[in-house]
C-alpha cells in the first residue's frame, strides 16, 4: 500500500550498528527523518550520510532525528559510521520488512537490466508518528538542504 502524507508512519524494530534493538516508537515527541539508501560506503549513500553528517547541529536544532536504513549488515553500518565519522543512527533491515512497508523497495533498472533495490526516498515523521513529508527518487545533491528546509517549515 503506497503511504501518503497524513498516514500513520509504520512502527518498526530493527537493530542499529551496535546491534541495540531500536523502534520508531522510541522517538515519539520529535521529528524523524528516515532515510532510506541502498549501500554502506558507496559514492551516491556516502555524499548523503555525509551532508545529513554535516548538518546534524541544523537538523537537531529543529527537533529532528535522523535514522539511515538499508539491508547492509550491522558490521557494516558500524565501519561506515566509524570511516565517515557518521553522527546519527543506521537500522539494519537485511530482510526489507521495513524497506517494503515503507515503499523503498522495489523493481530498479540500469542499463536496460531490471532487478530489485532499494528506492532512494526519505520520510519526515512528525513528534505523533504521522507522515509529514515523502521524497521519493532522491537526488543526493542538495537533499539534506531540502529535508532542512521542509523541518524549518514544520517545526513554525
Amino acid at each position: 500500500m503506497e503511504l501518503k502524507i497524513g498516514d500513520i508512519a509504520p512502527n518498526f524494530r530493527l537493530q542499529n550498528q551496535d546491534g541495540i534493538e531500536v523502534s520508531l516508537k522510541d522517538y515519539v515527541g520529535s521529528f524523524v527523518v528516515l532515510y532510506f539508501y541502498p549501500k554502506d560506503k558507496t559514492k551516491g549513500c556516502t555524499q548523503e550520510a555525509c551532508d545529513f553528517r554535516d548538518n546534524m547541529k541544523i537538523i537537531s536544532s529543529l527537533g529532528a532525528t535522523i535514522i539511515g536504513v538499508s539491508p547492509d549488515s550491522i558490521k557494516s553500518h558500524k565501519s561506515f559510521i566509524e570511516k565517515d565519522s557518521l553522527n546519527f543512527t543506521l537500522l539494519s533491515d537485511s530482510n526489507k520488512e521495513v524497506l517494503e512497508s515503507y515503499n523503498a523497495w522495489g523493481l530498479k533498472k540500469l542499463y536496460g537490466k531490471e532487478y530489485y533495490g532499494v528506492l532512494r526516498s526519505t520520510y519526515i515523521i512528525s513528534p505523533s508518528g504521522k507522515i509529514e513529508y515523502i521524497w521519493k527518487n532522491v537526488k543526493v545533491n542538495g537533499h539534506a538542504q531540502e529535508v532542512m528546509d521542509k523541518l524549518k517549515e514544520l517545526s513554525k
